[in-house]
């Protein structure tokens, strides 16, 4: 009776786990945000936690899970043409991109072993042209607006067809695990970068490790930048800092529990991305955190509404503050002339218009002392001792 009781116990608790896992994979997080440990033996790239604006902006994410289907071509499908009419589908996700910031969600579409397109309208079909002849692979993944792929049960699709005639190039095996390399890609402007990839069908660390003589191989994740490696055994997006300003090469495999590369198309992927601090642009505001919540939530929702109140935050270090003390009341507008500041209220304002003849003309008699002289700095009370005294 005691070791039935226990085999219950055993057999509920590892379908918490598998319930709790996604894609038949871990996907916890690689770091600690209350510590951000350094990547081990890696001298220059470090981890550190993800920027606070996307973590805010992820939790409008929470409960989304993008369906993606790829409608044609059918898997297997043979073409007689090189020129080829992809049509997708994704619900569960609205697609779009925000026109002033240029981002938004979108699909992350990959053919071969290419570098992906971010597609953000299905409504029309994309059209591959002058292929060549054999076997091609489509795959395709639901991504957030700042390229983070989601990884629920259904968010990926994947297709192979061949254009006129089979062949073994790009022609993944479907019982193999799969690595689909996503970011980084392109050009950045701003640090941390981050790395994402996607992974199917790879087995459960708990199943590979549990029977170390079945065919079940564990897995890892080599990741090579600029020469320097480490390992990853997580399905998460990390947060890196300290690439090379300019080009930077960037390599994903992914290996067995032995530590060599699995045979399958697209395992083993490298990419070079340009590293430029002096551009700016929305997504280097969002991992630096130079751009309001309230602006950046327009990339999340469509037609998200951006009142006038919310502005971009300007970052401290870009504002040139003279040495000159202002006094809270009086910050309703700020002239600047001839390299000195100064401060006018509404009332001053009207009063020094209406008054700027009268108080050029007005000249200091010699027992007037300099403090009696009226400077541009007027306000309205010591226009009306003037005037007093000039009537007595």
């Amino acid at each position: 009776m005691k070791n039935k009781l226990l085999s219950w116990l055993t057999i509920i608790l590892f379908s918490f786990i598998l319930v709790g896992c996604n894609d038949s994979i871990e996907s916890v997080q690689a770091f600690n945000s209350d510590s951000k440990p350094p990547i081990p033996n890696v001298e220059n790239i470090a981890e550190v936690a993800p920027p606070l604006l996307i973590q805010q902006l992820n939790e409008n994410f929470a409960q989304t899970q993008p369906q993606v289907k790829i409608l044609s071509p059918n898997n297997n499908e043979v073409l007689n043409t090189n020129n080829v009419a992809v049509t997708l589908e994704v619900k569960g996700l609205d697609i779009f991109k925000n026109e002033e910031l240029n981002m938004g969600p979108n699909l992350h579409f990959f053919v071969d072993d290419q570098p992906y397109q971010a597609i953000y309208n299905t409504a029309d079909s994309i059209e591959l042209k002058d292929l060549s002849p054999g076997t091609h692979t489509i795959r395709v993944f639901a991504s957030r607006p700042w390229h983070e792929s989601f990884k629920n049960e259904g968010a990926y699709a994947q297709t192979t067809f061949h254009v006129f005639t089979p062949t073994e190039d790009n022609n993944p095996d479907e019982n193999l695990p799969l690595l689909t390399y996503s970011r980084p890609q392109g050009v950045y402007s701003a640090e941390p970068i981050m790395l994402d990839f996607y992974l199917t069908n790879t087995p459960l660390h708990l199943a590979a490790q549990e029977n170390p003589d079945d065919d079940i191989k564990d897995w890892r994740i080599r990741v090579t930048i600029n020469g320097e490696s480490f390992l990853l055994d997580t399905w998460q997006p990390i947060y890196l800092t300290g690439f090379n300003k300019g080009q930077n090469w960037v390599k994903l495999e992914f290996i067995d529990e032995n530590g060599n590369v699995v045979k399958n198309s697209f395992n083993s992927t490298v990419r070079v991305i340009d590293f430029q601090p002096k551009v700016k642009d929305t997504l280097a505001k969002l991992v630096t955190n130079k751009i309001s919540l309230a602006k950046a939530q327009a990339i999340t929702m469509r037609n998200y509404p951006i009142t006038e109140t919310e502005e971009e935050v300007i970052p401290e270090e870009e504002v040139m503050v003279e040495d000159t003390t202002l006094e809270e009341t009086m910050t309703e507008e700020v002239i600047s002339e001839d390299d000195t500041i100064e401060v006018v209220t509404p009332e001053a304002e009207k009063v020094k218009t209406s008054e700027t003849t009268k108080v050029e003309d007005t000249q200091a008699t010699p027992e007037e002392t300099s403090e009696d002289i009226i400077t541009e700095e007027v306000t309205t009370e010591e226009i009306i001792v003037q005037d007093e005294k000039s009537e007595s």
